[in-house]
């Protein structure tokens, strides 16, 4: 079974799980809590709000581990893992379920609301916790017994690189790792190709590996000589969704700086540091997706009227739609209001200036008061974009961004935004230099990320919507 095979088996578990517990605690109020209320036994009947709650909570529980990532990184799950992320999980769930099915229910005292709330909150994590915590032990089993695993690949080919594949290899609990190959670094190292690991190309290469071999994984395994070559190969995985380890050194591992990925497995350390906690994270997604809803909602009427002047003050669609790089180094079609002329960039590519002859005038309006950007909580929505985070831009900017600023890529590490620190700070650019130049703001931004900065950016942003001072 592959992985979309066991995300579905996941899947199938939680509406299993979540139906039962619907049924139980609807059991629960019809048995215990509606005879208090009324002054005596009730039938059991299986009313509208029951058949509600059946079709629609199911759904609800698979879409909140969608958002938060419940099916993601099927094959690295551990069952601590699963207790606490399916604990916060179902409490964040109970509480949404509380306030739209339950808190207009009559009740014989304040205190039954406390009793429903832990009922529903009891029951759903117990329910979600057993059916996972049974197909978590199943996957990690099967990883251990290397039925399964994820595809990975060894920068370097000499004796640290095969010392490294053969202790992983010969480990009696598999981590997971299945070699697909190995990439050069100095041209010369052969000897994993001798023991059976083929050479797949030099580590310029890399991006290009990843992509073709579907990997997951990359493990640097250099000599202490060869030191120089790490920050070059972490420059050009940076951006790319893959887990880099790397083998410390003694040095490293006395100095306190390093934090191993298993102490019962190698020695290895991984080299992508948390940019900001799980929970986090979860709750930055959770966040996005009621935003987005709620801004849809809301500004429909706005949009509408948008719409409209857009397409009777000039020739052309309503929207405009292009190619951007997202997070991992992903393309995703961008939508916004069409601000220019059609066939704006019958040229070639070309960024838009202070007193770009193609704006229309009411997509001069529209960019001032950033209305033109509306239409991209569609982008959040769907999880191509988050409200905060770096401006995606096009690959062809980027080729040449990363010509003066490799560092650039540091950027696809997380979701772009609707807005930004940059934006905010140095606002649109014109050109290429003013690109590298606001880049600083947006790695000051991925290095200090959190929620709390998110919501102050957004604050930011809000006073330049009203201000106009938008471009």
């Amino acid at each position: 079974m592959g992985k979309r095979g066991q995300v579905l088996l996941y899947v199938v578990a939680d509406l299993v799980a979540s139906a039962l517990a619907w049924t139980l605690f609807f059991l629960f109020r019809k048995v215990y809590m509606e005879p208090i209320k009324f002054g005596h036994p009730v039938p059991l009947e299986l009313n509208g709000q029951y058949w509600l709650g059946l079709a629609v909570v199911p759904l609800f529980w698979v879409g909140l581990f969608v958002v938060i990532g419940g099916y993601s990184d099927i094959y690295r799950r551990f069952r601590t893992k699963e207790l606490g992320q399916t604990l916060l999980i179902t409490f964040i769930g109970s509480i949404v379920i509380f306030f739209a099915l339950l808190l207009d229910d009559t009740v014989a005292a304040p205190t039954f609301y406390y009793r429903s709330f832990g009922a529903l909150f009891g029951l759903s994590f117990v329910l979600l916790f057993f059916f996972r915590f049974l197909l978590t032990t199943r996957t990690v089993n099967r990883v251990h017994d290397r039925r399964i695993g994820f595809n990975t690949l060894l920068v370097g080919g000499n004796e640290r690189a095969i010392a490294i594949h053969a202790e992983i290899e010969g480990l009696k609990r598999s981590p997971g790792n299945r070699f697909v190959g190995f990439v050069n670094v100095n041209g010369g190292d052969q000897h994993l190709a001798e023991v059976g690991v083929p050479r797949l190309g030099q580590w310029g290469d890399l991006r290009t590996l990843i992509t073709r071999h579907h990997v997951e994984e990359v493990i640097i395994a250099v000599e202490s000589g060869e030191h120089a070559h790490i920050s070059k190969i972490l420059n050009e995985l940076d951006g790319t969704a893959v887990r880099i380890k790397i083998i410390p050194d003694m040095y490293d591992i006395l100095a306190g700086s390093v934090k191993m990925t298993s102490i019962f497995g190698a020695l290895l350390i991984e080299v992508n540091p948390q940019i900001m906690p799980a929970w986090q994270f979860s709750l930055k997604r959770v966040f996005d997706v009621v935003f987005s809803i709620f801004a849809l909602a809301l500004l429909s009427p706005v949009m509408l009227v948008t719409a409209i002047l857009v397409k009777t003050s000039s020739a052309g669609p309503v929207f405009f739609r292009q190619e951007r790089i997202g997070l991992g180094g992903k393309p995703f079609r961008i939508i916004k209001f069409r601000s220019m002329v059609a066939h704006a960039e019958s040229n070639g590519p070309q960024l838009s200036s202070a007193d770009d002859p193609r704006i229309t005038p009411i997509g001069r309006f529209l960019r001032r008061t950033r209305m033109d950007e509306l239409p991209q909580f569609w982008n959040v929505l769907k999880g191509d974009m988050s409200l905060v985070g770096p401006r995606p831009e096009r690959q062809h900017f980027i080729d040449r961004i990363l010509l003066v600023a490799p560092h650039y890529r540091h950027l696809h590490k997380v979701r772009p935004g609707l807005t930004s620190w940059g934006q905010v700070k140095f606002g649109y650019a014109e050109n290429v230099d003013q690109m590298v130049r606001r880049l600083k703001y947006d790695i000051l931004y991925i290095e200090n990320m959190s929620l709390a900065v998110d919501l102050k950016i957004l604050a930011y942003t809000v006073i330049i919507i009203l201000k106009g001072d938008g471009k």
